[in-house]
């Protein structure tokens, strides 16, 4: 497998280090007019929680569930509750964070949060959020996070379970006892599934995390890494050290998850190799591709949408 400290081309892909000519810069290359990177702005629309306690699960019903649909660039703010939860969509995508690092979902998977694990949740695109928590005495006793590939009977076990808060009236008489018998299956479909690794690792440093959710928000950007650094106040050579010390990484391979855990979504609904490349800050599409075999071992096709029969 190549060196992932090995520098890339910036004719092919996303530029990571400065070039400056021995001899000092051409007086004939023009004068900026603006800084080279601007740090992009978080959500403008910032809600709450989403009230997890109306929808509290206990030992008469062990699972809740809950819907809500939410626009793009929608940020739920940090949170975290006394019991397990399983987030996904049935369209759109979101990015699910903890303090740890940040978790790309497309509809065709879904993250499990443990429980007492503070996380934010930022809405890629319109979507359908969907949430089932889980009681403790049902849930599985996983640790950390985990994405999940949704089988078909997952989803229809998830979809079958009433959404109707505690507030309010109207609830199904039938929903709780529903809910037992959907608990057991549930969770065996839930054990059963297939984890996949796309989580992309953030930073404790506050400066280095700025930068990590620049990228985050904005793989297409084609800064340097000096430029990054630059954008958060501290020198190229600190930043690549920090990656090291803080993440265990490099700049050039904390970036490929960054940019895989983004490109994944796009491929999986369906966009053509081109425009996902181009979303991902490749100015090419062979570059794009090559990045991709040797990070996957197979082509960006092989992950693209496939109706089934």
């Amino acid at each position: 497998m190549p060196n992932p400290d090995a520098p890339t081309s910036p004719s092919t892909s996303p530029s990571t280090s400065s070039s400056t000519s021995p001899t000092g810069p051409s007086p004939a290359r023009p004068r900026r007019t603006e800084p080279a990177l601007r740090i992009v702005p978080g959500p403008s629309n910032i809600v709450g929680p989403l009230t997890p306690h109306f929808y509290a699960p206990d030992a008469v019903r062990p699972l809740r569930a809950k819907e809500h649909f939410l626009k793009a660039d929608t940020f739920v703010a940090l949170h975290q509750h006394p019991w397990p939860q399983l987030t996904f969509s049935t369209r759109g995508v979101i990015r699910l964070s903890t303090k740890d690092g940040s978790y790309i979902v497309p509809p065709s998977r879904a993250l499990w949060v443990p429980a007492d694990m503070p996380h934010s949740i930022t809405l890629v695109e319109d979507a359908e959020l969907r949430t089932v928590y889980l009681h403790g005495w049902v849930a599985p006793s996983w640790e950390r996070c985990e994405v999940l590939e949704i089988s078909p009977l997952l989803r229809a076990l998830m979809l079958a379970l009433d959404t109707t808060p505690d507030d309010r009236g109207g609830v199904d008489p039938e929903a709780a006892q529903r809910e037992r018998w959907i608990a057991p299956l549930l969770v065996n479909e839930l054990e059963r599934a297939t984890q996949i690794r796309i989580d992309v690792p953030l930073p404790a440093d506050k400066r280095l995390r700025q930068l990590c959710e620049t990228m985050l928000r904005n793989p297409a950007a084609r800064a340097t890494l000096a430029e990054r650094a630059a954008a958060i106040g501290a020198s190229e050579r600190t930043v690549a050290r920090m990656f090291r010390d803080q993440l265990g990484m490099s700049w050039q391979a904390w970036r490929q998850q960054a940019v895989m855990a983004h490109a994944l979504p796009l491929l999986a609904r369906g966009m053509p190799v081109s425009q996902v490349a181009a979303a991902s800050g490749y100015a090419t599409d062979s570059a794009f591709c090559a990045m991709f075999k040797t990070a996957t071992g197979q082509s960006p096709t092989a992950f693209q949408h496939r109706k089934t029969r």
